[in-house]
């Protein structure tokens, strides 16, 4: 059965990257362009795995993470921090919040597709 992967980054680029590696990988992919618009797939997605960003418009990444958190049916997702942030207060309170991994951009894909297979298991 395909897995899902929701991403939630404000740049366009990335988005694209993302998409393209992950399709590469077999899995179905979901986008949004910040944490609000995140949450709104999420009132109709159940994703296996979620890629955010930390700094974005509207709602960043602590807020969306927060906010999958806060409701039940997202509660067990696992949540990879995927950002150009290597602050280990940021880590810690990505962590806090819910996170369950930090992968710093520049990506590499087969490592971050490694990293979803991995969380999804």
């Amino acid at each position: 059965m395909t897995k899902t992967v929701l991403t939630v980054d404000d740049s366009r680029t990335m988005r694209d990257m993302l998409l393209l590696t992950l399709l590469d990988a077999g899995y179905r992919v979901l986008q949004a362009e910040d944490g609000e618009k995140g949450l709104e797939v999420l009132a109709q997605e159940i994703p296996d795995v979620i890629v955010t960003d930390i700094n974005m418009p509207r709602l960043d990444g602590f807020g969306f993470i927060k906010g999958v958190r806060g409701d039940a049916r997202h509660r067990a997702v696992p949540i990879l921090v995927l950002t150009t942030e290597s602050d280990a207060e940021k880590k810690d309170r990505a962590r806090r919040a819910g996170a369950t991994g930090w992968i710093v951009k520049p990506f590499d894909p087969v490592k971050l597709v490694d990293a979803i297979r991995r969380v999804a298991a």
